[in-house]
């Protein structure tokens, strides 16, 4: 097994953005795009693939058809309408949607189409309802600058978000429709050649400058990014990587997918010096001879009258276990295909004996197929209905990587950053004219708007905000990337609070109950500017907010008052809070009596943990040092 260096294998990647819009509806028709978990509609579907214009099968909905599903959906009458549901024409394309694609294409010096046509792509993963997606390409070309690196685009679509999977069960998928047809934009760039530590800042450069704008939604899953790879080697094959979440993830992601397709080079090499051609004799059914095997996996399927066969591969021992780079292998390849059809795993030769099967059984199964130590062999159970198809899926892609070396599809990143499949790559035939919506004319009058509307650069946005809000440059960039810049403008400019002390609750105070697990989502923008009238007021200490927020973003209440009442927050007279601090003091005489004016440290951290956010730390420590100063002159 080699060590593997990306510098070797000359790396391009391309970034796919899409960003949810900040509209009052959704792209087709007039429902509200808010996401909520109360159903009151459901029913289901089965989705199937059907011809291009020109009598053609794409092959990404061909073999997603083929794991035969039925979709359920669940809806709000609040968040969706008929179109969702595919009982009604779309409606008009929404204008402030459109315009805000003109805004950011021209922010971006993309040549913007005067006629756009609105076309569908085929989707038959259940994630919409008609079994397409409705998008329209805006505009092409343009470029922008991430540092000093110039990065080209490639395109600009307008299209409608997809329904969001809420889980699986068996043959059930189910869909939440809140989602579905929420406008957004995909910018794809051109490929580009940079070190792996330059692409997560182009990517955050583009984001920043779709945030900008400020007519794009923030916070988790409203922009999500996939990366094409491809190398050198690697014969034009560009594999599309899906849900990168988070920009950390990117250099991992793109450092893992190049090894997998160098991996997948070398591994073709391999297949292609031992001759190995497929015939159909070469599987066989081994249920009645695995019968008595003590494998658990093994007997559980037969439980399950599911079939057990085994194929055999002529002179490829130790082809499925070979191990070009860490990680990268033919038998975890075949693996994570037969799991797209809901099927456990694959036994491969070269892990064997394992998980329960001996060597007798190996012994008995050799014989059967009629091979030797030079050969190997896979063992696999499914349905009788599933298993030949899962089957004919397994040769075509060990013939392609013998043949042409790296499969071209369509993989997910993984939140360790590697990938695994998701589907073959979609053709020419997925997309066709949207026949229901008629082409849209952009006037001279919105190409002017959006000129004028374009956003003022990053740099200069953050400038403004140091200068505006009297706050150091990193903090600045912090509220103007996160979620809350809104908020942050609408909060400060309501209430005579500094400015520094909001920016720095909702930055790192949120976020690091976020890094505890806790939900962001569950603390409501009305909550938090409820919070900071109350600390205007007095009623409340600063110490006491992330007390709240806590209580809140772990689903222990609601809303502030509830939090309060829940974790005893309650405002105290000086009075009283000077009793409690005298009487703490009183308690703790042997740490004054040795650490004089410096016991008021330890002594600050009992008093708050007694009061726990009651009242500031400025009154806290004003009232402690006069009684241990009392304290001391009366000693």
């Amino acid at each position: 097994m080699e060590k593997f260096s990306i510098k070797d294998v000359c790396v391009k990647v391309g970034l796919e953005i899409h960003q949810q819009l900040e509209t009052n509806k959704k792209l087709f028709c007039n429902c509200t795009p808010i996401e909520s978990e109360d159903y009151s509609i459901k029913f289901q579907r089965k989705l199937r693939a059907s011809k291009s214009e020109l009598g053609e099968f794409d092959p990404a909905a061909l073999f997603e058809s083929t794991k035969s599903k039925t979709i359920m959906y669940y809806a709000n009458e609040e968040s969706s309408c008929l179109v969702e549901q595919d009982e009604e024409p779309p409606h008009e394309l929404d204008k402030d949607a459109q315009n805000i694609a003109l805004i950011i294409s021209s922010a971006l010096k993309s040549n913007i189409f005067r006629e756009i046509y609105p076309m569908r792509k085929t989707v038959i993963d259940g994630s919409n309802t008609t079994g397409f997606q409705r998008t329209m390409l805006v505009s092409q070309g343009g470029f922008y600058n991430a540092g000093e690196i110039k990065i080209g685009i490639q395109s600009i679509c307008l299209e409608e978000d997809a329904a969001k999977i809420l889980g699986e069960e068996g043959t059930i998928r189910k869909f939440g429709l809140g989602r579905l047809g929420v406008p957004l934009v995909e910018i794809a760039t051109d490929p580009f050649e940079v070190d792996l530590s330059e692409i997560k800042k182009i990517a955050l450069s583009l984001g920043r400058i779709l945030r900008s704008t400020k007519k794009v939604k923030r916070g988790l899953g409203s922009i999500r990014q996939d990366v094409n790879v491809s190398i050198k080697d690697g014969k034009g094959v560009v594999i599309e990587v899906k849900g990168v979440q988070q920009l950390d993830q990117l250099e991992k992601v793109v450092e893992y997918e190049a090894k997998r397709q160098h991996g997948l080079l070398k591994i073709s090499k391999k297949i292609q010096e031992t001759n190995w051609k497929y015939e159909k004799e070469n599987k066989k059914d081994i249920t009645e001879l695995f019968s008595k095997c003590q494998s658990k996996i093994i007997q559980g399927a037969i439980k399950k009258n599911q079939k057990i066969i085994a194929i055999s591969f002529k002179n490829m021992g130790g082809i499925f276990g070979y191990l070009p780079y860490e990680g990268i292998r033919l038998g975890k390849e075949i693996a994570e295909l037969v799991r797209f059809f809901g099927i456990g795993g694959v036994f491969h030769s070269d892990e064997l004996p394992n998980y329960g099967i001996e060597k007798s059984d190996l012994d008995e199964l050799k014989n059967l197929l009629k091979i030797n130590e030079n050969d190997a062999f896979l063992i696999l159970a499914a349905p009788e209905e599933k298993i030949h198809t899962v089957i004919d899926q397994i040769i075509l892609r060990i013939e392609h990587i013998k043949n042409q070396g790296i499969p071209i599809d369509t993989r997910l990143a993984t939140p360790t950053g590697e990938t695994k499949f998701l589907r073959p790559r979609p053709g020419a035939a997925r997309m066709y004219p949207e026949t229901d919506i008629p082409p849209i004319i952009i006037t001279e009058r919105e190409l002017i708007n959006a000129e004028e509307n374009i956003p003022k650069l990053w740099d200069e946005a953050i400038k403004e905000i140091e200068v505006k809000y009297e706050m150091n440059q990193q903090l600045a960039e912090q509220i103007f990337d996160s979620k809350y810049i809104e908020l942050f403008e609408n909060i400060t400019k309501k209430i005579k609070i500094n400015p520094t002390f909001v920016a720095s609750i909702l930055c790192s105070t949120i976020t690091n109950l976020e890094r505890k697990g806790l939900d962001s989502n569950s603390l409501k923008n009305q909550e938090i500017i409820k919070l900071f009238e109350l600390l205007e007021k007095g009623e409340i200490a600063k110490e006491s907010i992330e007390i709240i927020f806590e209580n809140i973003m772990s689903k222990k209440s609601k809303s502030v008052e509830e939090a309060m009442k829940n974790t005893s927050i309650e405002s105290i007279n000086e009075k009283d809070l000077d009793q409690i601090i005298k009487d703490i003091v009183d308690k703790n005489q042997e740490i004054i009596k040795n650490q004089k004016e410096r016991a008021i440290g330890p002594l600050m951290g009992i008093v708050m943990k007694e009061l726990r956010g009651k009242a500031s730390g400025e009154i806290i420590n004003k009232l402690l040092l006069k009684n241990i100063k009392n304290k001391l002159g009366s000693d």
